[in-house]
């Protein structure tokens, strides 16, 4: 099964577009861990189980992980999800991006050493630092196109042919490297406008949409911005907020209910949004076709 294939079916079997991010900070995980062996790992791991029921993805961050000398403990972590949720997407969160030999091994590494079904990529190196990564049919790839921090727009939003930055990436990515192998494109919720450009660019592509949560994009927005035809098509991440939602003992049925919380406004947000479009459909005059 393809990236995309398996995406349609978490969304399908977990009627949900949550994607938790795992983010492993010491400094604001429970006391407790400074005294385990691999914290990273059984940290994440505990959030995994708490959480699984609500998502359609999970989302390792590798900087995390690699800034702990916890490699290890990233492979074992993504190796518990694939063996124990083998329907929930693993999205390797690395941004990579070089030239292509190089890239090559990023892929591998992705790919091959953590087994992750999708892998966050740079596109500023151009089609031939893509390449190696679509030559994987069963995986695929979310291209960094309007990102959610507050300074993407120093070059994302430049002008470029009468056409903002992000707008070249979303069009190189919807015409040419879809034909290559399976892609989707990274674009913050905390730009609803442009995650709207988006979408009426790349048609129903899957867009991975980070800043809900603690980076306060409002979920009602992202929705009508982003959702795709059948109501589906992002996978909205949150990390902090559902991580870090209790300090204490209690820290995995925290995130259990913040994630419940979370998914649960995105269904809303859904089903009011499709609610709109029915009621547009069915006022004189409009487009049925």
């Amino acid at each position: 099964m393809g990236f995309h294939s398996k995406l349609r079916a978490a969304w399908s079997t977990s009627q949900s577009m949550l994607c938790v991010g795992l983010d492993p900070d010491p400094a604001q995980m429970p006391d407790s861990f400074a005294r385990v062996d691999q914290p990273a790992y059984h940290f994440c791991k505990a959030i995994v189980d708490a959480t699984a029921d609500t998502v359609c993805a999970f989302k390792p961050q590798f900087a995390y992980f690699a800034a702990q000398r916890a490699e290890p403990e990233l492979e074992r972590l993504c190796q518990y999800i694939r063996d124990t949720y083998p329907d929930v997407l693993l999205i390797l969160d690395a941004k990579r991006g070089d030239i292509g030999p190089t890239a090559a091994q990023y892929a591998r590494e992705a790919f091959e050493r953590y087994g992750a079904d999708v892998v966050t990529v740079n596109p500023y190196l151009g089609t031939d630092a893509i390449e190696p990564f679509l030559s994987y049919p069963r995986h695929g790839i979310f291209v960094l196109c309007r990102t959610s921090n507050p300074g993407s727009g120093d070059f994302q939003s430049l002008d470029v042919g009468g056409q903002p930055l992000y707008a070249h990436v979303a069009t190189r990515a919807a015409v040419e490297w879809s034909k290559i192998g399976q892609c989707g494109l990274v674009v913050g919720a905390t730009y609803p406008d442009e995650l709207g450009a988006v979408r009426t660019i790349v048609g129903d592509m899957p867009i991975l949409v980070p800043g809900v949560g603690a980076q306060g994009a409002d979920i009602d927005a992202t929705v009508a911005a982003g959702a795709a035809s059948d109501g589906f098509g992002m996978v909205i991440n949150s990390s902090r907020a559902i991580l870090y939602a209790s300090p204490d003992a209690d820290f995995a049925e925290a995130a259990a209910r913040q994630a419940v919380a979370t998914r649960d406004a995105i269904r809303q947000a859904s089903n009011a949004d499709q609610q709109v479009n029915a009621s547009t459909e069915m006022m004189p005059g409009a487009n049925r076709s």
